[in-house]
């Protein structure tokens, strides 16, 4: 097999590095960012396991982390050339991956955005308004959280589905048959 292009190797060691950055801090921002406030009395702090859609954006974006610094490792350890198992693999893992951190992502945005605007239907209160710096803190955990998951349209994907069809030209199944 041939071994990918050095630019190209070189654009998805910074996307993976740019979606370890992002998704390690908004593991942190969410997972850290905590509120104590005294209302009527009674001291509440919230944590980001009070929305249980937060406490799961917060563990996939940590999972994402992981994965993607896992990814990162490979581009920088091993050669661009692979067998077509790893490359299916890689790119399967990477959509389900971001699939997974844009979902959660979307789920705590709509859970949050009862706690931004209330439910006077059934008396939910306007809780930023009581916690306003863990809304803020869980608002930028949430912003960061999307540009691994969903990568501007203009750049490419961590790992392009292009190279991953280019095993399977013809110009790269004369060079296995001649090898």
């Amino acid at each position: 097999m041939a071994a990918a292009a050095p630019g190209a190797v070189r654009a998805e060691r910074l996307l993976r590095g740019a979606c370890v950055v992002m998704a390690a801090t908004a593991a942190l921002l969410l997972g850290f960012s905590e509120e104590t406030e005294t209302v009527l009395f009674v001291r509440k702090t919230a944590v980001a396991k009070d929305v249980q859609a937060l406490w799961v954006l917060t563990v996939a974006a940590a999972a994402a982390a992981g994965y993607h610094f896992a990814q990162l490792i490979r581009c920088l350890y091993c050669s661009g050339g692979g067998a077509m198992a790893a490359a299916w693999t890689s790119f399967l893992l990477d959509k389900g991956c971001a699939y997974v951190v844009f979902a959660s992502t979307a789920a705590a945005l709509q859970a949050c955005m009862v706690g931004l605007a209330g439910v006077d239907a059934v008396q939910w209160s306007k809780l930023c308004n009581i916690y306003t710096r863990f809304c803020e803190q869980a608002a930028a955990g949430m912003l960061c959280s999307l540009p691994p998951a969903h990568p501007p349209l203009p750049s490419p994907p961590p790992s392009p589905p292009r190279r991953l069809f280019r095993l399977y030209s013809p110009a790269a199944a004369r060079r296995s048959s001649t090898s």
